[in-house]
């Protein structure tokens, strides 16, 4: 399993949101790179950004801090928050991205992610954020009429091969990630799953490996503590070799 340090943007500061709720803010540094920097020293191989502004505006402001992350870190960078059309999506690829993570501009404009999908390939990825089994848009602070696992059959239909899958009830609260909805998720459908939201401690981390899920995003849990990233990688490559 894959583990990706989380670096959330607002105001060009690394923050972190308890449920979504971008009332509920704590700030933990003023530079990007250099927290990206600091997850790279701790053994780090990718890189998971979002840009909280542009998630909720629908306007990528913070591409230009992304985009130096991207060239500086050494990192692989996936990215997502605010992108909703195909420059946005070029300008990240010009600049190297690992991987683009579409959101609610896969929700509401299927067409879009379609095309996105045969430009770019395996490049674009897709997030799912949950609330109450329903899929939320617009930085969270909407819920479509999508369920979960319909908007997951569509993907696969499309031929999306990652999702970033969030339960926003457990972002950010260090009370446990939703392991039944990753353990479901990779029973019904053939695509590589990121498990996101409430990662909180090792015992999450060795119990989503040992399910096999492709990916899990680390946050809170790491700006406070509770997990140390060099811990968190070795035990997740360990799960991989059994």
């Amino acid at each position: 399993m894959n583990i990706f340090p989380a670096i959330d943007i607002k105001d060009k500061k690394v923050v972190r949101l308890l449920k979504g709720d971008y009332g509920k803010i704590t700030v933990y540094g003023d530079n990007p790179l250099e927290t990206a920097l600091s997850f790279k020293e701790h053994g780090a191989e990718y890189l998971h950004t979002v840009d909280l502004d542009g998630a909720k505006n629908g306007v990528s402001e913070n591409s230009d801090i992304i985009c130096e992350l991207i060239a500086s870190s050494g990192l692989k960078v996936q990215t997502g928050g605010g992108i909703r059309n195909e420059a946005t999506v070029e300008k990240y690829m010009s600049a190297g991205v690992f991987r683009v993570i579409l959101g609610t501009a896969s929700v509401k404009d299927p067409a879009f992610l379609k095309e996105m999908v045969k430009e770019y390939g395996s490049k674009i990825a897709v997030g799912v954020d949950i609330d109450d089994g329903y899929v939320a848009i617009n930085g969270w602070t909407e819920k479509s009429d999508l369920s979960c696992f319909e908007f997951c059959e569509e993907l696969c239909k499309i031929g999306v091969s990652t999702i970033i899958c969030t339960d926003i009830s457990k972002d950010g609260a260090m009370a446990g990630t939703n392991r039944g909805l990753y353990r479901e998720l990779s029973k019904r459908f053939p695509i590589d799953i990121i498990a996101s939201g409430g990662v909180s401690d090792m015992e999450d981390v060795t119990a989503l490996a040992s399910e096999g899920i492709y990916g899990a995003i680390i946050g809170r849990a790491l700006y406070n503590g509770a997990i140390n990233l060099s811990e968190a990688i070795k035990a997740a490559k360990e799960a991989d070799a059994k």
